[in-house]
């Protein structure tokens, strides 16, 4: 997999994306990160990438011709490619978007500064606004890394064990169940009886429900979306 992150601040990268798995893999080749320097497509002697805002307000907007000049010096057609510009009015990351794009071989991740990006080299490209949670960073690099990370633990051979992938949390609409190690009895806490009951079937049910409990207090949109499911499957509320 290859990642064209489009950014002002190219020595950020890979940064943490260089350690534990995620920088194995990199190490293996498993995936390329390719850090491009929206400043180098600047014209004009001060390597201008900002202007001030039309229609008055504070800070200011990067130019819609220096960022379509970087992403045309590195992809041939405006379509079909996968671009996406981290903002916080974005549509919000989910994990079934995440497997979408672990498919991708290439995707270009556009950072922003300041106030923002114009609006029209957004429209002209067609770029994807995604967000990664309700709040502001300084600009999109952080935001990249952690989308980064996310597709690139999915692609084949970045795991040990692929089979931890099928329970975690967002499968299914639900947060994960609580996990336990040794020692089995740690300042007076116990591990739960059913996960040393040795009974496969007793463990799986009292995973899905600590599952389903955990999700229907923390977050009552999975857990709405999850008990919809469940009525169209024909299995009911638990």
């Amino acid at each position: 997999m290859h990642f064209k992150v489009f950014t002002l601040f190219p020595e950020l990268f890979p940064g943490p994306l260089k350690a534990s798995i995620i920088g194995k893999a990199l190490d293996n080749e498993l995936w390329q990160c390719e850090a491009i320097n929206i400043r180098d497509y600047a014209t004009d002697k001060h390597r201008t990438v900002d202007d001030i805002v039309y229609g008055g307000g504070p800070g200011m907007v990067m130019r819609a011709d220096v960022v379509d000049a970087a992403l045309r010096a590195h992809f041939q057609v405006k379509k079909p490619r996968t671009l996406l510009y981290l903002t916080p009015r974005g549509t919000p990351l989910k994990q079934s978007r995440v497997k979408e794009l672990a498919h991708c071989s290439t995707i270009g991740l556009l950072c922003g500064r300041f106030e923002g990006i114009d609006q029209r080299v957004i429209d002209d490209w067609c770029i994807e606004e995604v967000s990664i949670g309700d709040f502001v960073l300084s600009g999109g690099e952080l935001a990249a890394m952690m989308l980064m990370d996310s597709v690139l633990r999915l692609l084949p051979g970045v795991i040990g064990s692929p089979e931890s992938l099928d329970e975690e949390s967002f499968n299914e609409d639900l947060l994960e169940y609580p996990q336990y190690t040794r020692p089995a009895d740690w300042n007076g806490m116990k591990v739960p009886e059913e996960l040393i009951s040795g009974n496969h079937a007793l463990i799986r049910k009292w995973r899905r429900q600590q599952a389903e409990k955990i999700t229907s207090l923390r977050r009552p949109d999975l857990w709405k979306q999850y008990c919809e499911k469940s009525k169209g499957l024909g299995k009911g509320e638990s």
